[in-house]
């Protein structure tokens, strides 16, 4: 054998090799397809008629103004580039936007389900129909469910968050708070507008061929949880379907809604209008200077296998038409 056919063998073992993983992998990717099912969150349609519902039940008390204005920054779930967008956003130096605080808790999405489901018409009833409390018979009244006014309810999940977030911001010298999260959809956007009038909204999309190559080709990708324990991203399915579920939900918001649409594709064209989202934002952005560093970058693949196209088209193709990915 001449030395320089040594080289070949070496790259058909190596073509071999890859073939082989490739296929196991294929399989793999095909039965988690098959057996994954998505854990079903509560719409906007669902938490809107809670929360009007609560806003009924208010004391309507007169408050002084709010001026709080929190900067929440969602996208299509993991390897969207938001943490490049929270970097920019964070050239601003009176803001301190946290990075997906508590994340595998999803406390937001928690407190939305919980608000979603647990107003029976019973419940409320029962509520509406309360004695008042300066009554001078509540020892003679049925009062087995007696409750405040709700938004004494309110305010108590607005201190939450205060207390959490805002508060330590404000303590470290930030004038203005937020956070950046790949977990939480539409109904998630509309607690925290319920929660903060003046908050101020960035959703931040990328084509899911890109997200999930991103996704894939990471060491970590095994670890990453929607909410843990129970709801796992690990497969090119469930990768897909959380894409989509996030993208289709943003559909349901009303046109008014205070918010920004972004696509990383046009966030890092060298095209983007900075200046817009600075007045949109009320924020003055350096751009260049967190553009400038590439950090956390994963992907080390041109493109996707023929079968992880073919799957994550399959489970995205809502949320792909919707923002404008397929035809």
């Amino acid at each position: 054998m001449t030395t320089s056919a040594i080289p070949q063998v070496r790259v058909r073992g190596n073509s071999l090799t890859r073939l082989v993983k490739g296929g196991t992998r294929g399989v793999r990717e095909l039965w988690a397809w098959w057996a994954s099912q998505t854990p079903q969150f509560p719409s906007v349609a669902q938490l809107s008629k809670s929360i009007a519902a609560l806003s009924a039940l208010e004391s309507h008390t007169p408050n002084p103004p709010d001026t709080e204005s929190p900067i929440f920054l969602f996208s299509t779930g993991m390897r969207t580039g938001s943490t490049l967008l929270q970097r920019i956003l964070l050239t601003d130096s009176r803001l301190l936007l946290w990075g997906e605080p508590m994340g595998e808790m999803n406390i937001a999405a928690r407190i939305t389900q919980m608000l979603s489901d647990g107003l029976s018409r019973e419940f409320l009833g029962y509520w509406q129909r309360q004695p008042s409390l300066t009554s001078s018979d509540l020892t003679k009244s049925w009062i087995a469910h007696l409750h405040p006014a709700s938004d004494n309810f309110r305010l108590a999940l607005r201190r939450l968050f205060d207390t959490w977030l805002g508060c330590p911001a404000l303590r470290s010298g930030f004038a203005r708070w937020g956070f950046k999260e790949v977990r939480l959809d539409a109904s998630a956007a509309v607690l925290l507008r319920w929660l903060y009038p003046n908050a101020k909204f960035i959703f931040l999309t990328r084509h899911p061929f890109d997200c999930y190559r991103s996704f894939a080709d990471a060491s970590w990708k095994d670890s990453h949880f929607v909410r843990y324990p129970d709801w796992r991203v690990d497969s090119a399915a469930s990768f897909a379907r959380e894409w989509n579920r996030i993208a289709v939900s943003w559909s349901e918001l009303p046109a008014d809604f205070p918010s920004v649409q972004i696509k990383y594709e046009d966030l890092t064209s060298g095209n983007f209008d900075f200046r817009s989202l600075e007045s949109c934002l009320g924020l003055k952005i350096n751009e260049n200077e967190a553009l400038s560093a590439v950090v956390g970058r994963t992907a080390f693949r041109a493109r996707l296998h023929a079968y992880e196209r073919w799957i994550v088209s399959h489970e995205a193709a809502p949320g792909m038409r919707l923002l404008g990915y397929s035809k």
